[in-house]
């Protein structure tokens, strides 16, 4: 399966300066986290990838653990959403050897905010590799989206945590 072939995306698709819609999932670590609660508080990078247990999402999950602390430096909170159970990102973390940010649940109803973000693949039922920055106050600052074979850039994702306002 050809999971380069161009996405089917049918959603509006948001670009920087939108408002990042609110959401509440589960996590693997957390219980339940509404991205909201984080207004006012903190920064957040919401890392949308295809599938636990899939090989470049073993990479770049595991990556992000590695400079968790670079982000966090920023004021920043990592937040990795999918549309895998929670069940599959409990035995993936594990796998893993536990991660210190949570993977979010987007299971049910299937995608749901994956295709407020503009980011599901109707195609493949799963949420494409993008990255998103949100500022303190809901306001997003950054979107890469990359292939599914592709790595989003920590470089870039630095670059912009860097220019964001205190």
């Amino acid at each position: 399966m050809n999971r380069d072939a161009s996405p089917q995306i049918s959603q509006r698709q948001l670009k920087p300066g939108d408002t990042a819609p609110d959401f509440t999932l589960p996590t693997h670590n957390e219980g339940e986290l509404n991205l909201a609660w984080y207004r006012g508080r903190h920064n957040v990078v919401l890392a949308f990838y295809p599938g636990d247990f899939t090989p470049v999402c073993s990479a770049q999950i595991p990556g992000y653990q590695q400079v968790l602390e670079t982000i966090e430096q920023y004021n920043a909170k990592l937040l990795g959403l999918s549309v895998d159970s929670l069940a599959v990102h409990q035995a993936w973390a594990k796998s893993m050897g536990g991660l210190g940010y949570p993977l979010m649940s987007d299971f049910y109803p299937h995608g749901e905010v994956a295709r407020k973000y503009g980011v599901f693949d109707e195609k493949w039922g799963v949420a494409q590799r993008a990255v998103f920055v949100i500022d303190k106050k809901g306001i997003i600052r950054y979107i890469e989206r990359t292939m599914f074979s592709d790595l989003p850039s920590n470089d870039e994702l630095f670059r912009q945590l860097a220019a964001l306002p205190d």
